[in-house]
């Protein structure tokens, strides 16, 4: 069996920042081009970068949220333009701001197919949602790492709430032990 680990691909990375200071989310989107602001649509300017790939949310009170990256150093990139753009304007912004990675989204593939309902039975109550009425997958809270993995019957996987790579893989490990030693992997 091919290692798992070697698929997992990051699909989206969140993070936050600020700039310590209130902003004219009007003015600012009438000078920044490109940002959409439609506060009765959302409270925040929105403003896309394209390389790399990404869209930062800009609320009145300074804090910044990017999301869409596909890297951490996506984030970084993305959040460098962002403030540079917001110097042109004259707004004043430290060097280098703190950039706080709030949660990865990552996917796998386990290579094989699954057995959703044999797996809510063997990994227990306690850690699983399934409802195959409501959603296709089985939701498996993992303690260590702090994430939540979606598997899919296909033998996909979709693991979120992780902060950093090294979560997905953790959580990658941790379910081919779980499911190994039930017997429901080949």
């Amino acid at each position: 069996m091919a290692d798992p680990k070697d698929t997992i691909s990051m699909e989206n990375v969140v993070a936050s920042t600020g700039i310590e200071q209130e902003l004219d989310l009007e003015s600012v989107a009438m000078d920044l081009e490109g940002a959409d602001y439609d506060p009765e649509q959302f409270p925040g300017l929105v403003y896309r970068t394209t390389d790399p790939k990404a869209a930062a949310l800009i609320f009145r009170s300074g804090k910044i949220v990017c999301t869409g990256a596909n890297s951490i150093e996506d984030v970084h990139g993305s959040l460098d333009i962002v403030f540079d753009e917001l110097r042109a304007l004259r707004i004043p912004i430290d060097d280098d701001p703190d950039i706080t990675v709030q949660n990865i989204v990552t996917s796998a593939d386990l290579g094989e197919s699954l057995n959703l309902n044999a797996i809510a039975i063997g990994l227990g109550l306690e850690h699983i949602e399934y409802e195959p009425e409501q959603f296709p997958g089985l939701v498996y809270r993992i303690d260590d790492p702090d994430v939540v993995a979606l598997l899919f019957g296909s033998g996909k996987l979709v693991i979120t709430g992780g902060t950093d790579p090294d979560d997905a893989r953790e959580a990658v490990d941790v379910i081919v032990e779980e499911l190994d030693g039930l017997g429901l992997l080949a």
